[in-house]
């Protein structure tokens, strides 16, 4: 049993040897995605999405065929589309491609080249996130501090800081709760024995007690 369509003839067998190995290797995608995540933004939906994703464009790459009328059809529907939700980290945007082009290769009945795709990429991922590749080794937290509006701040902390830390800098200052105070923040980084409640209570004290935060491991923090 045959489907014709403009170019050729696909049998019953090519459906679902295309869609059951775009499942497939889309599962092997989540298990590699959910291995290598890190941070606490992991999306269990994420993951089924990229299942599902790879297994509808095999679908409509079995449509499309090489029929041009068709592509363009396919392109003006997609158009319409807005994606509402934003991607939390940059490395979501490379897995949907990832399943994409899985799905586009078992569509298009490259089944070895989807396997293989599958395999180099996922090892790849693996063997970058196992020997924690291109890690910036970032040990700097990001002080925040309210203080009453009007205070002159430009050398307030300075012995604090000359005391608990090997590097401050101020990048920002900010009017909050409508003018009544000012919230000002700072990259610093701690000095080995620095104690961070200890900076923070003397921070206080030259604050008349406002509120203090200090945010260690925001680089791999998802805030």
């Amino acid at each position: 049993m045959g489907f014709e369509d403009l170019t050729g003839t696909f049998s019953v067998a090519d459906i679902v040897m295309s869609i059951g190995l775009s499942f497939l290797l889309a599962v092997v995608i989540g298990f590699v995605y959910r291995w290598t995540h890190r941070g606490v933004s992991y999306s269990q939906t994420f993951v089924h999405t990229l299942v599902i994703l790879a297994m509808i464009v095999s679908v409509v790459m079995l449509i499309v065929g090489s029929n041009i009328a068709r592509a363009f059809a396919l392109v003006g529907a997609l158009s319409i589309i807005r994606f509402r939700n934003a991607i939390k980290e940059t490395r979501d945007v490379g897995f949907i491609f990832f399943a994409m082009a899985i799905g586009m290769a078992t569509g298009t009945r490259f089944y070895t080249l989807a396997a293989v795709a599958t395999g180099a990429i996922s090892g790849a991922t693996i063997l970058m996130e196992r020997f924690n590749m291109f890690k910036l080794d970032v040990r700097s937290q990001i002080l925040k501090i309210q203080l009453p509006a009007g205070m002159d701040y430009s050398t307030l902390f300075d012995d604090v800081f000359l005391r608990y830390t090997s590097q401050s800098e101020l990048i920002s200052a900010e009017s909050i709760r409508a003018g009544a105070l000012t919230e000002l923040m700072y990259t610093v980084r701690l000095k080995g024995s620095a104690k961070p409640y200890e900076l923070i209570h003397d921070l206080q004290e030259l604050t008349a007690g406002q509120k203090v935060t200090l945010l260690t491991g925001y680089d791999q923090t998802d805030l």
